[in-house]
């Protein structure tokens, strides 16, 4: 007869195997890492302290009842990430596909629960086949379960989704509730229904990666933020995005040791071209003002007409909404104003400031925006913009025309410190635009139309088309030379840094969603 420490002994061994070497080898011969080996690579040599190693599944109808797994395919516990504690879940994709069951999902939830106690950060590993069929409705249940924990952590302790398998029906609404999500690229796909259902329903013929898969997520539908060519790459970008965010909501950012120089960038007196018309990388503009090497980008490849990410800015952690010029002249639409509004959300929520580049002509004009609904899309930017109570910073850098200047965080919308820079135009309008408009008679009676035209708009850009005028009525603190913006936001932003501001008391706003 085995003694106690045996019998323990031979269950970690079961529990650590999953279920099997041969289905790890088939995990590994599609080129996927196990639950525990992601695990490994994620935390701190050592720190990881498994919870639940022993659970197995209650079921006992359809056979199930002669297949037990202890661990019952997922790995939850907690560590640390270069030091600082996490609580995560793996799901195991060797036990039943990473079905979830009863017990599957109450494991979930108690790591959850436990990251909700002790304020911090929680990371779950996906890789599952769905909702375990055998067990009907508890496990639909065990999802429910899930889902409003992803509701009663959001904007207290960052959540992130790491998406390394399939991920399908209700189980990619957890992702989609949590603040980050990461696909594995040829690896990885989430949809609500797959192929089959859909050539069933709407007879369209697709594959998993055409509907669901990361590339398809990444630029077509912005449901996934990153992706990554395999397990160990995503599991390093989780951790260097892990780096920018503080525990938890009444946490702060860790700032790196930084010491001031002069901190001049004279690449920043060339960027911007002379012709207003000519694009320009909004990223250079982005990395000439950065600490060397720290600008991590969120929704790289989704709504390019703005640039979202974390950087570090003379050591403290910031984040950072851009306009593109580089893509449809830097304007607002429907998908770069969700996009922003999104970032700018998870900003305010975990004390991360806010830096703001502003080059934007407008929003995109056409019948595919109205109808796709531009208004209530663009008012999501502005009220999350209006709403963030963390350090605010403006940089217009060329344009901020229309409705468009007021949402990208200007002053009138509670900015704290707005710089503009020499060559910046602040107006309601092109200069030409509101020239045709304000003197169409004077331009139509002139003998040549076309040069009155060219005056008159001349005349309208030396009022209007700088950004002196809004400097006169304090909605710009400063016009600045762009060699000089770099230090001037690393002072800002250490002047900020007890700001404290509330909002009305309410039990919540009604963002137009």
């Amino acid at each position: 007869m085995k003694d106690k420490k045996q019998i323990l002994a031979d269950k970690l061994e079961q529990a650590r195997v999953g279920g099997g070497q041969e289905r790890i080898d088939k995990q590994h011969a599609k080129g996927k890492l196990t639950a525990r080996e992601r695990v490994h690579f994620l935390l701190d040599e050592g720190s990881f302290e498994e919870m639940g190693a022993l659970v197995t599944h209650r079921t006992k109808d359809f056979g199930m009842e002669k297949q037990v797994f202890y661990g019952d395919g997922v790995v939850t516990g907690y560590g640390t990430v270069n030091g600082r504690q996490i609580c995560v879940f793996a799901q195991d994709f060797t036990v039943f596909g990473g079905a979830l069951s009863e017990t599957h999902a109450e494991k979930i939830c108690k790591i959850m629960d436990m990251a909700m106690k002790i304020g911090v950060p929680v990371v779950g590993l996906n890789d599952s086949g769905g909702a375990r069929i055998q067990e009907g409705v508890r496990s639909l249940g065990g999802y429910a379960d899930i889902f409003h924990r992803n509701v009663m952590a959001s904007g207290v302790i960052p959540q992130i989704s790491a998406i390394m398998g399939p991920c399908a029906g209700g189980a990619v609404y957890s992702p989609a509730m949590t603040d980050f999500t990461l696909m594995v690229e040829n690896s990885s796909y989430m949809f609500v229904t797959g192929p089959n259902v859909v050539k069933t329903v709407t007879n369209e013929e697709v594959t998993s990666e055409e509907l669901g898969g990361a590339s398809t997520h990444a630029t077509k539908s912005g449901v996934t933020h990153l992706t990554a060519a395999n397990d160990i790459q995503c599991i390093n970008q989780i951790k260097q995005m892990l780096s920018y965010m503080p525990q938890n909501c009444e946490d702060v950012p860790d700032d790196i040791p930084f010491d001031i120089k002069d901190e001049i960038r004279e690449e920043l007196e060339s960027i911007v071209p002379e012709n207003p018309n000519q694009p320009y990388d909004m990223r250079h503009v982005i990395n000439g003002l950065i600490d060397a090497d720290t600008f991590f980008e969120i929704h790289k490849d989704y709504a390019d007409n703005i640039v979202v990410g974390f950087a570090r800015l003379g050591g403290k952690s910031i984040g950072i909404v851009a306009n593109q010029p580089m893509s449809l002249a830097g304007v607002l639409d429907v998908e770069s104003s969700k996009k922003a509004a999104r970032f700018t959300r998870f900003c305010d929520c975990f004390n991360v400031p806010l830096l703001v580049l502003v080059d934007v002509p407008g929003f995109l004009p056409g019948t595919d925006q109205e109808w796709n609904g531009i208004i209530t899309n663009g008012a999501k930017l502005l009220y999350a913009l209006s709403e963030a109570t963390v350090p605010k910073v403006t940089v217009i850098t060329r344009k901020a025309y229309g409705g468009a200047y007021d949402v990208m965080n200007s002053k009138h919308i509670g900015a704290d410190l707005n710089y503009a820079w020499p060559g910046a135009e602040i107006a309601v309008m092109g200069a030409k635009g509101a020239s045709e408009i304000i003197f169409r008679k004077e331009i139509g009676s002139a003998k040549d139309p076309e040069a009155k035209l060219a005056e008159k708009e001349a005349e309208y850009a030396e009022k209007f088309a700088n950004p002196y005028s809004a400097a006169e009525r304090g909605f710009i603190d400063e016009v600045i030379l762009p060699k000089n913006t770099r230090r001037k936001l690393i002072k800002a932003y250490t002047a900020l840094q007890n700001k404290v501001a509330t909002l009305p008391k309410k039990k919540h706003g009604n963002i137009p969603l």
